[in-house]
């Protein structure tokens, strides 16, 4: 049987082959991303291919496929991160591809996005009738049974996670950069717990460790919906399959903060009748606003995340 950590370089080596494959067919299907007209910065990105999330997710499943015929306990996490791929791909190919503006309509996303949920909850309630339990941070490994709520749980987790991958991803290399320690540090405590789900994290980090050559500053491709809403789908996943779903809060805390910007942006806009609590919302164009550069922002996101990802391993 091949080992584990044998799966980050399946996916690696697939992502790196597939990638120049998939820039050639966006480019010629001309699914390129229009920018916001009020980021200067932003304006030079006009005409950069999108949809690259299929090359993420094309060398993920190459990868987990090859691990799931060993062991299939990976299945509910492929299904949850293909499923809101697949959610990303329609909305990207109507808006980039027919020129849709609005793309798949807020209430047919969130419907999608609902039923896959209730797909991976089902498998991974048969798993075990302790599948839904959570491990409590910094307990020594304590489980809590969230009883009858636990469903309302998961899909506020889920959904609230995949959302939250989305807003990240609004610069070069950014969404990539803050996932690769998140993958890692579930792919560390599969292995601690003794699972069979560290193959799928392991497969996730190679995958955006070679989509990372074409989409860090200056992207050659943009992963889009596509791949935001799988990566949304992955962390969610893997922390369920994990019975760590509390953990996202800690190295997930770039998503939340992402999320929770916009939130806060458009209650107090409409509270204080037309002012700003930042300069723009998500949180990382806010520093942007202020001077920062993309690179910047990219280093100090990741450097949180993986300082917040020790901080989640010592919390186990």
């Amino acid at each position: 049987m091949l080992s584990e950590y044998s799966a980050l370089f399946i996916a690696f080596f697939t992502g790196l082959i597939i990638m120049p494959f998939v820039i050639k067919l966006m480019n010629k299907l001309r699914a390129d991303q229009t920018e916001r007209e009020y980021i200067k910065s932003h304006k030079k990105k006009n005409g950069t291919p999108t949809m690259g999330g299929i090359g993420i997710l094309i060398a993920f499943l190459t990868s987990s496929l090859i691990f799931a015929g060993f062991d299939h306990s990976i299945f509910p996490v492929i299904i949850l991160t293909v499923g809101f791929g697949a959610i990303g791909f329609i909305d990207d190919y109507l808006k980039v591809v027919l020129k849709r503006t609005d793309g798949l309509l807020w209430w047919q996303k969130l419907l999608l996005q609902i039923v896959f949920t209730a797909i991976f909850g089902i498998m991974i309630a048969r798993s075990g009738n302790e599948s839904l339990y959570m491990m409590i941070p910094f307990t020594g490994g304590k489980t809590v049974n969230p009883g009858f709520i636990a469903w309302l749980i998961l899909f506020f987790a889920v959904i609230g996670t995949v959302n939250g991958t989305n807003f990240t991803d609004g610069l070069d290399g950014l969404a990539s950069s803050v996932t690769i320690p998140v993958a890692l540090f579930f792919a560390a405590a599969a292995l601690s717990l003794k699972t069979g789900y560290a193959p799928a994290a392991f497969a996730m980090a190679g995958a955006l460790m070679a989509f990372l050559f074409f989409n860090s500053f200056p992207a050659k491709i943009f992963m889009g919906d596509t791949g935001s809403l799988a990566l949304g789908g992955f962390v969610a996943g893997m922390a369920y399959a994990l019975k760590m779903p509390l953990f996202i809060l800690i190295v997930g805390f770039i998503y939340l903060i992402e999320v929770v910007s916009v939130i806060l942006q458009v209650g107090y806009f409409k509270a204080s009748h037309g002012k700003r609590l930042f300069k723009m919302a998500p949180i990382h164009h806010h520093f942007e606003l202020l001077g920062w550069s993309e690179t910047r922002v990219v280093t100090v996101f990741t450097i949180v995340t993986v300082l917040l990802s020790v901080i989640g391993w010592m919390a186990m």
